[in-house]
Parts: C-alpha cells; structure tokens; sequence
C-alpha cells in the first residue's frame, strides 16, 4: 500500500478593510471562526482557520484590513496584517469588484512589490454578482499590470462561487509536509478568544455606529460544568463612562440582547448549553494597555510610531 504524501501550508488573506476576507475563510474552513460584520476593520488578531482539502491542509490567516493607520491600535492591526503576509506560503489579495483599483488597493500592491518575497500572490475578485463581466475583465487587466499575480480568482465568498477553484489552487502551491493540527481543528484560536470575538461581533452589529471601535471584549473565566455545560464570564471594556451606558442600553436591554445572541451562537459552535455572563467595564486607557493587545493575538510594540 503506497503511502500518500501529505502537504500542509500556510496562506495569507490580504485586503482593504471589509473586502471579505472573514468571509472566505469562513467557507474554506466550513464554520465560522472569524468575525464577520458589515462595519469596517473588524478583524483585529490574526485568525487562523484550518481547512482540510484532498490530502492537503490550508492554514488560513485572516488578516486585520490593511488601511491607513491612525492610533496605536490600528498600527498594531496594520503590522499584524504584513506580517501574516510574510510568514505564508501563499498570499491571497481579495478586492471588491464593484469597488475596482481603489486608493487602497493601489497602496497594497505599491507595498506588494516593495515586500515582494517567494510566496506566490493569488488575485481573488470578490462579490462578482455585484458588476458586468466586462468590468470585469477590465479591472483583471489592470490589476494584472499593476502586479505579477500568479493566478486570478473571480469569487462570491458569501456564495461561495469560485471558492473550490482557488482552494485546488491553493493545494497546489503548499509545501509536502505532516499536517500541523489534527485532521479535526478548524482554528488554533482558544476557545477564551473565538467566544470573546463572537460576543464583539454582536456588540458591533447591535451598536453600528454608536460606538465604533473602542471597546474590547476579553473571556475572564471558563468553567466546565458536571453536566457538560459550560459558565462563560466575559468583560467588555469600554473607553469612557457615557459608552458603558450606551453598551448596557435602556433598563440593560442592549447587553440582554447581545448575550442572548452570542450565548445562541457558542452553544451552536460547541453543541452543548453554554451560561454567559457578560460585565461591562470602563477603562479610559484599555487601547494603551499591553494585557489588551496580548488578549487580541497583537503585538503591542507594534503599535509604537
């Protein structure tokens, strides 16, 4: 019996903020490991989803949204986002079609070729649906002469159209090599963190744009019970006193609902009852404190000017 060769690879998915990078890795892996909201730069550590396909194994990283930063935070996302390009085996650079060689593509490709290393760069042209064929085969030729792509991907990575051809691409470019997690891991996030960012993608759906991005949610206690449940204790930290109280809502009914949403979605992902105990917090200086970024996968040296 011959013995078949196993590969394994890391790839890195790049973009503007919002061009649908948590989505894709969502279907490549085939469940939700990363945040997925219609608000901008959700994405702040860099979340590995693991996808097994034929005999290969696709470690994705979702990147943070590669965009101009402002605050400490936001240097720190940036420098997270480069450095999953360069640790992979393959980078993936997702734009959004109907948006075209925006500002911020053009910046991401001027710093493509600054950085170019031996990974190859796929092009993957998400939300297909939303133009005319011939834009886009316009906007193919012209990211295609702004950067040597190894190969160009029309994709819907809500739909999921396109995504098996870029996944037997991806095959092809990973390296021979054991697998690196079990056959049955889908992220090498704790489940402290994948619960906390659900709760903070059900903050950010319910807030929009109240409070944009200065609060964080952290996991304090997990405690496994004898029934197989589990009590889940988690903090939000908010930066200012007035947005406690936007987080609590009218009588706690903002809170009430957030738990109740994500309580609904861990207890989906775990297949089993799950008591979530949310506590909001005010902390003026949480985007200045290392313990945070170290809480969210980031760097905070990487933050400094």
């Amino acid at each position: 019996m011959t013995d078949v060769k196993t590969k394994a690879g890391f790839v890195a998915l790049i973009g503007e903020p919002n061009a649908g990078k948590s989505t894709l890795l969502n279907q490549m892996v085939g469940a939700k490991v990363s945040i997925v909201t219609h608000k901008v730069q959700t994405t702040r550590a860099r979340i590995r989803g693991v996808a097994m396909a034929e005999n290969a194994q696709l470690i994705f990283i979702d990147t943070p949204g590669l965009f101009k930063p402002r605050r400490r935070l936001d240097r720190a996302m940036v420098a997270a986002a480069w450095g999953g390009a360069a640790d992979a085996d393959v980078v993936v650079l997702m734009i959004e079609a109907h948006r075209g060689m925006s500002e911020g593509v053009k910046a991401i490709l001027e710093t493509l070729t600054e950085r170019a290393g031996k990974s190859p760069v796929a092009l993957a042209i998400n939300k297909i649906d939303k133009v005319k064929s011939e834009t886009l085969l316009v906007l193919t030729k012209e990211m295609n002469e702004a950067y040597p792509f190894a190969e160009t991907f029309m994709i819907s990575a809500e739909r999921g159209h396109g995504c098996d051809n870029l996944r037997d691409w991806l095959v092809t470019q990973v390296p021979e090599s054991p697998y690196l997690y079990p056959e049955d891991q889908i992220a090498d996030l704790p489940m402290r963190m994948i619960a906390a960012e659900m709760t903070r993608e059900k903050l950010t759906l319910r807030l929009h744009q109240e409070l944009p991005y200065e609060l964080t949610v952290e996991t304090e206690n997990w405690e496994e019970r004898p029934d197989g449940s589990a009590r889940i204790d988690q903090l939000i930290y908010v930066a200012r006193d007035g947005h406690k109280g936007i987080v609590l809502g009218k009588g706690g009914e903002t809170v009430k609902s957030v738990s109740k949403a994500s309580r609904l979605e861990l207890e989906e992902f775990l297949g089993r009852r799950v008591h979530l105990f949310l506590k909001v917090k005010v902390r003026p200086n949480w985007l200045e404190e290392s313990e945070r970024y170290s809480e969210m996968g980031l760097d905070f040296k990487d933050g400094n000017v």
